[in-house]
């Protein structure tokens, strides 16, 4: 770039700052914004883990119908991602983070007023999953990255991190909670806390994308691509799509069974906990440092490289389960996932419209959601068949291995292209 093009970006870019655009003060502002609501939103993914054995008290039920609020959660999760995903398209990212704010709200006081465990986990699903915990993930990072250029890869990571923030500031704010009131009661709590907060955040989103598009865009960009790497567009999600669901397949095991693996050792279930916490832990770290590296090499290179790191690190449970080596283990795991998530919102706005990047990354963080569901319910199975995690474990590498090559050949097809990686807003 000669001096005279280097001192017109400069000038446009002090520009945008000024007037609150692309990388400019607003932006950042608006990005914490996004990370809070991430984090108080997020209560809606781990409220349920924790009142669990209370409510299944209270109800007088088995454990699998106590299960069935998380996986009506997780379900509505998976399916607000893409429709909340798709009004942030239309509608700019205020919109959905309302809904998200009035929707726990009237979720928590709802469920804490539940005659039956079904009708707590139907309220669950619809309003804390649906409509609620959704809408402060996927579709505000989503809208984040349309608001970065340079620093798109980090400001991505940053939004994505407050899911994993719920799960280390809320579980322990839960329990005391419900120790000192009841789950009713903390219910209660919680609804307060989430509309109080999240509206007067949810007003910080409500300038709009701005028109310009971000200035390290050009012609022959992404969104001006309806091959993307050679591919239909549609081609190229449905292989993210399959590759998120593959990963995740792998990545839920520890996070979901490490607890019960702890039991099955004699370790005891506080043994497991902290473990899951140094994981979420790890993981935050994971996830700003994989920002930072997509920044430089792009997603697709990210993906592949944590998705690699994330088998070695699974395959690690299979010889080591004493004591300090699977707190060593479950750290070093939290630490080469944790990026793995974020990777994918951003390999679509490298490849794909960015006027579509709600509902695209709604499907892709969906389907990292599904293969969360899956494999936890795959381990549960292959568990109860084998009498070990063995299995599990080796089943995750499968998957783990699935997703691996169709990264490899994404990222082999964009090596040999010389098409510019970032679509325009």
């Amino acid at each position: 770039m000669d001096r005279a093009a280097a001192s017109a970006e400069a000038g446009l870019r002090a520009a945008a700052w000024r007037a609150g655009g692309v990388e400019s003060r607003y932006a950042w502002i608006r990005l914490v914004a996004v990370l809070l609501l991430g984090m108080i939103g997020g209560v809606g993914m781990w409220s349920v883990v924790v009142v669990l054995p209370f409510v299944q008290a209270e109800f007088g039920t088995a454990r699998a119908d106590a299960s069935l609020p998380y996986t009506f959660v997780m379900l509505g999760f998976v399916g607000g991602s893409v429709i909340l995903g798709r009004v942030a398209d239309r509608y700019g990212a205020m919109v959905p983070a309302l809904i998200g704010a009035c929707s726990l709200g009237a979720g928590y006081v709802a469920t804490s007023f539940a005659p039956s465990m079904f009708s707590f986990a139907l309220l669950s699903g619809v309003l804390i999953g649906l409509f609620g915990a959704s809408a402060v993930f996927a579709p505000l990072v989503a809208d984040s990255s349309r608001w970065f250029d340079r620093n798109r890869g980090i400001a991505m990571a940053v939004g994505a991190s407050g899911n994993y923030l719920a799960g280390a500031v809320w579980p322990p704010i839960l329990q005391a909670l419900v120790a000192a009131f009841g789950w009713r009661q903390a219910h209660l709590v919680v609804a307060a806390v989430c509309v109080t907060t999240m509206i007067p955040l949810a007003l910080v989103l409500m300038r709009r994308v701005p028109v310009l598009a971000p200035l390290a865009a050009g012609p022959g960009t992404g969104a001006e691509h309806p091959m993307p790497l050679g591919l239909k567009r549609n081609t190229l999600q449905g292989l993210l799509m399959l590759a998120a669901v593959s990963c995740c397949v792998a990545m839920s095991m520890p996070q979901v069974h490490i607890v019960a693996y702890c039991v099955d050792l004699g370790y005891g279930p506080a043994r497991g906990a902290e473990m899951l916490s140094l994981m979420l832990g790890f993981g935050i770290i994971s996830r700003l440092a994989s920002g930072v590296i997509m920044d430089r090499i792009g997603g697709l290179a990210t993906l592949l490289l944590g998705s690699v790191l994330q088998a070695v690190a699974l395959a690690l449970f299979l010889p080591f389960d004493g004591l300090i080596a699977l707190y060593v283990v479950s750290a070093v795991f939290g630490l080469f996932q944790g990026g793995i998530v974020p990777a994918y919102a951003f390999i679509v706005r490298e490849y794909l419209p960015a006027r579509e990047a709600g509902l695209r990354v709604g499907l892709a963080i969906a389907c990292t959601l599904a293969g969360m569901a899956l494999g936890g319910w795959l381990s549960g199975v292959i568990f109860d068949f084998t009498g070990s995690y063995d299995g599990a474990i080796l089943n995750g590498l499968a998957w783990n291995a699935l997703n691996i090559m169709i990264v490899a050949w994404l990222l082999r097809r964009a090596l040999g292209r010389a098409e510019p990686r970032v679509a325009i807003a």
